[in-house]
């Protein structure tokens, strides 16, 4: 079933197709753990594009090397590293993605939580076999968990416990799609789609068509989808753990993780899909809303200007209620 939330405000005027004679050029490569790709049209030909596409990875793979967890010279490592132990000195542009991780704790309040990788540590849907963690390792896990215990200073970080942990993973991807939509509008690309990971932001449209064309994956059939949306102008993410779980005495614990509870999300929800203005938000309250469940997550998705959000749950449900249209579907 799905409910969906949009706000009351007038349809986006149709739009018009650009350089309908260009070929539609395609870049794909691997970074972040997940497969990148790139649809655009270069007015200026082969120099055009090879400088764009030179510096479209160029920045990803030194955002990822300087922010993955994964990455052990990262300054994510350097200070989980340090947790507990003491103070380590950031650039102007991490500063930046720190107080970004505060805009977000707050806009979700407090259901994005850069903090919570302990608690993702040990609900490791990869395990081979799986292992469900005690509540007592849980409990512990979750005492480390808190994005008000960073202590920030002007030019430096502090894990004040052992054990604690950051991790961007959630809103890196997102934030990456726009910095390489900004990259392509300086190289002079105004038909462009970024797809990270299927978190995607659309500028433009492709060659003689109106807008790019977005399937919506179902859930239920994964590889199949059940509906589609043409985007221009705008950006869309989805979240769901239909693809990334575990199974354990019948029952299933998928990977994303409430840090409010330290245990799998487990609230009905199967995918939550988000339209808004940057890849960022789309990402934000895609995720939140998932975590949250349908009432505050429509709730979230309706505190952000201008965004849009459908969530699919397992049981139907209609009703209408103030700003939003909820609206079950087969």
């Amino acid at each position: 079933m799905a409910l969906v939330s949009k706000q009351d405000r007038a349809p986006d005027p149709a739009p018009t197709s650009r350089g309908s004679d260009l070929p539609l050029r395609r870049l794909t490569f691997q970074a972040m753990a997940t497969q990148c790709e790139i649809q655009y049209t270069a007015p200026g030909g082969d120099p055009q594009a090879a400088r764009f596409e030179a510096a479209a990875q160029a920045w990803v793979h030194a955002f990822e090397a300087k922010y993955s967890r994964f990455q052990p010279g990262s300054i994510v490592s350097r200070i989980n590293a340090a947790a507990g132990q003491s103070w380590v000195e950031v650039d102007e542009e991490t500063e930046t993605l720190l107080s970004l991780c505060d805009t977000l704790h707050f806009m979700t309040r407090g259901i994005l939580d850069p903090t919570a990788l302990p608690l993702i540590r040990i609900w490791n849907w990869k395990a081979n076999p799986p292992v469900i963690p005690t509540a007592a390792e849980v409990a512990a896990a979750q005492r480390l968990v808190g994005w008000k215990k960073v202590e920030r200073q002007p030019g430096k970080v502090f894990l004040p416990q052992s054990g604690m942990a950051l991790d961007f993973g959630g809103f890196g991807k997102e934030y990456a799609v726009d910095l390489v939509s900004l990259i392509a509008a300086d190289h002079g690309l105004s038909d462009v789609l970024v797809d990270f990971g299927h978190d995607l932001r659309a500028a433009g449209a492709p060659p003689g068509k109106a807008a790019w064309h977005i399937g919506l994956e179902d859930p239920k059939n994964p590889g199949k989808t059940w509906a589609s949306v043409g985007l221009t102008g705008r950006s869309i993410a989805s979240s769901g753990d239909y693809l990334r779980s575990f199974t354990v005495g019948g029952r299933r614990y998928g990977h994303i993780i409430d840090p409010r509870t330290g245990y799998p999300v487990a609230n009905g929800c199967t995918q939550a899909t988000v339209i808004a203005g940057t890849c960022l938000q789309a990402g934000m309250l895609s995720t939140a809303a998932f975590i949250a469940g349908v009432d505050l997550g429509l709730e979230l998705i309706r505190s952000c200007p201008g965004a849009e959000g459908i969530l699919l749950t397992e049981k139907e449900r209609a009703q209408t209620r103030g700003f939003f249209n909820y609206v079950a579907t087969v």
